[in-house]
């Protein structure tokens, strides 16, 4: 099994930094689960989720218009991490953050989530 597990999130002034992380496990080691995409996805109280962010095996990158210039997304060697970098955080960005990953042959993952409040 291949388990995605977010971290990172929490409560920010606006204006301020968030790194979110997250961990790819399991039988990684398969050509199966070779990452194909690796995303980001939010979800606000009401609203339908969203994609935020996706970095592609090639290592193109690709933005939600909304946080174009403030949040950038990478990953680590491996493929075993992906991160996004949150900067001049605004109310509307709260929501819940999900990792979202698109294996070459196995299919797709999601993670559990992980609250991002932005307050002050």
């Amino acid at each position: 099994q291949v388990q995605l597990v977010e971290s990172g999130g929490g409560l920010v002034q606006p204006g301020g930094s968030l790194r979110l992380s997250c961990a790819i496990s399991g039988n990684i080691q398969s050509p199966t689960f070779s990452p194909s995409f690796m995303s980001w996805y939010r979800q606000a109280p009401g609203k339908q989720r969203e994609l935020v962010a996706t970095i592609a095996r090639s290592g193109s990158t690709n933005y939600g218009d909304s946080v174009q210039g403030r949040f950038t997304i990478s990953r680590d060697l491996a493929e075993t991490m992906v991160y996004l970098q949150m900067n001049s955080l605004k109310p509307e960005d709260t929501a819940v953050y999900y990792c979202n990953v698109r294996f070459l042959l196995g299919g797709v993952r999601w993670g559990q989530g992980t609250q991002v409040t932005v307050s002050s």
